[in-house]
């Protein structure tokens, strides 16, 4: 097994015990064994932050540092009003144990929370790191359609041990929480909506001060982000309050949705009406007396605003002029990014199969069923299977996936190095394995697990790996870990992965080591990309 790291990036002293424990980590990742213990009786780790000391905790050779607070709770009149510095404490903070969820409804995604007391985020770094080693940065963003989910699924540890990076995962506001625009608060502090996009700029900042006591590298932070975080990347890759925190990024199932801020607007004021806030002149504080549970009960909004300070123009133009941070990036999509949002489409006849396609494309119909058309010999599977195949290729849902995807890796090459991949392993294990015998194939969020074991949906993954598996996961742990230290992906013993500007080439990530760069052309041929183009 060779080392995995530069040589040169440790001391003569310290490098022979690091790339023994990282060899033993890998080979533990490869053959399905337990990681080493941290040692019994071990000293916890202590941090001094700009608010107070943090006490963490070692385990696996990773000192984790989790529920440091970022902001100060986000409550009274806090609620939908800019994040503030978190404050100070004494003594020593506990740091060993998760943190709250952000307010949110049950979902596939998380357990229900009515929380508002939430920005907090979490620290991995390799462990016995010292103040001052500067080590690169992982700066994690959770998806969940800006409505759902938490730092807490993503446990950077893996990440951490095997590359020699710090990995930082947050917290943020959700839904209404998180995303309300309204005429009375951007009168009260002009601008409202986008008050997760703050808090993530928030933790950014709060990297950029507080990273070096870790001993990670604020000049090397890489922002990654999945789903709702591909779209938060997206959104700092515009927004002039994120220029100069990260120096690459990467977009993992994303697009560069966004809503102009009048619109949003209009959405706020009928939620905040339906809330029984319908009064402009007493809106704010009615909102604002609202309990959480009715929050999270009531009517969601989850999109970002553009044409306010936050984010001046919509993201989507933005990248599409030039007009955003020319870092390194990695993009990318999974194969059957539709087979999750179309489990509910089970069981339909030829006739209500069809008849959803006219829906959507009118006069343009016959051109998609005579691509998609209804099998001789259908099953209860077929017409799930037949709707995920176009919500993927055509990127129906919020330009996920298929032929929006390659475009977009086309669009942002046009002005910075990017690194496209799309995740085709698809007999791995499902997020959700009902109804049994649906194929989830490589639907939205099947690299999660690949990347962070600790990534379930509420359903345990990892344990279910096979070996071609394990090598994906290490693989791609070597990928995204090399990206964030020397701005490149690469990993051992795997394909070498060049960037699409000189090749027009997409990493095609499977199991076995079995990866491999596949010309962008044949994939758009795969997505039917000629029709939708034209569509």
């Amino acid at each position: 097994m060779p080392e995995i790291l530069d040589p040169m990036r440790l001391s003569n002293r310290r490098r022979g015990r690091r790339v023994l424990a990282l060899v033993s980590a890998v080979v533990a990742l490869l053959c399905g064994l337990p990681a080493a213990p941290a040692l019994a009786g071990a000293s916890r780790p202590v941090v001094r932050t700009e608010t107070g000391l943090l006490k963490g905790a070692e385990a696996e050779r990773v000192d984790r540092f989790l529920a440091v607070p970022y902001a100060q709770p986000p409550v009274g009149e806090l609620r939908w009003a800019a994040p503030r510095p978190a404050l100070p404490w004494t003594g020593v903070r506990d740091a060993a144990a998760w943190g709250n969820r952000c307010a949110a409804a049950v979902s596939g995604n998380g357990p229900r929370s009515e929380t508002e007391d939430c920005l907090y985020l979490n620290v991995f770094r390799p462990a016995g790191t010292r103040a001052g080693q500067r080590l690169p940065v992982l700066f994690w963003i959770h998806g969940g359609g800006l409505q759902n989910g938490s730092g807490n699924q993503h446990d950077g540890s893996l990440i951490a041990r095997l590359e020699n990076v710090v990995v930082v995962s947050i917290n943020y506001r959700l839904g209404v929480f998180g995303f309300l625009a309204h005429p009375a608060l951007t009168r009260e502090a002009g601008q409202s909506g986008d008050y997760g996009l703050l808090d993530q700029q928030a933790a950014l900042r709060w990297v950029q001060r507080n990273i070096g006591a870790f001993g990670g590298d604020p000049r090397q932070v890489t922002i990654d982000g999945e789903s709702a975080g591909g779209f938060s990347v997206c959104a700092h890759l515009t927004a002039p309050g994120s220029k100069g925190l990260f120096g690459r990024a990467i977009i993992q199932s994303g697009s560069c949705i966004s809503q102009p801020v009048s619109q949003a607007e209009q959405s706020g004021t009928s939620i905040a009406t339906q809330l029984g806030c319908a009064d402009d002149a007493t809106a704010v504080a009615c909102l604002r007396a609202l309990t959480p549970a009715r929050l999270v009960d009531g009517p969601q909004y989850s999109s970002f605003a553009h044409g306010g300070p936050v984010l001046p123009e919509s993201p989507s133009e933005a990248v599409g002029a030039g007009r955003f941070q020319r870092v390194p990036l990695i993009v990318g999509s999974t194969r059957d990014e539709g087979r999750t949002f179309a489990q509910g489409n089970l069981g339909w006849t030829q006739a209500k199969y069809e008849g959803f396609v006219r829906s959507l494309y009118g006069d343009k119909a016959d051109a998609v069923l005579r691509r998609y058309p209804w099998p001789a010999a259908p099953d209860q599977f077929t017409s799930a299977y037949l709707t995920a195949a176009i919500l993927t290729d055509s990127g129906f849902i919020a330009g996920l996936g298929g032929c929006p995807t390659l475009t977009f890796i086309k669009d942002l090459s046009a002005y910075t190095r990017v690194f496209a991949y799309r995740f085709d392993h698809r007999t791995g294990p499902g997020l959700r394995p009902e109804p049994v015998g649906y194929e989830w194939g490589a639907g939205h969020a099947a690299e999660l697990a690949y990347l962070w074991p600790s990534f379930d949906n509420g359903i345990p993954i990892a344990p279910t790996f096979d070996a071609a598996e394990r090598r994906l996961a290490a693989d791609m742990v070597h990928y995204w870990g090399s990206f964030t230290r020397l701005g490149r992906p690469q990993a051992p013993f795997a394909s070498p992965w060049a960037d699409y500007n000189r090749t027009s080439r997409v990493m095609s990530l499977r199991a076995g080591g079995r990866s491999v760069m596949v010309p962008v052309a044949e994939m758009a041929t795969e997505h039917n990309c000629d029709l939708w183009n034209a569509l």
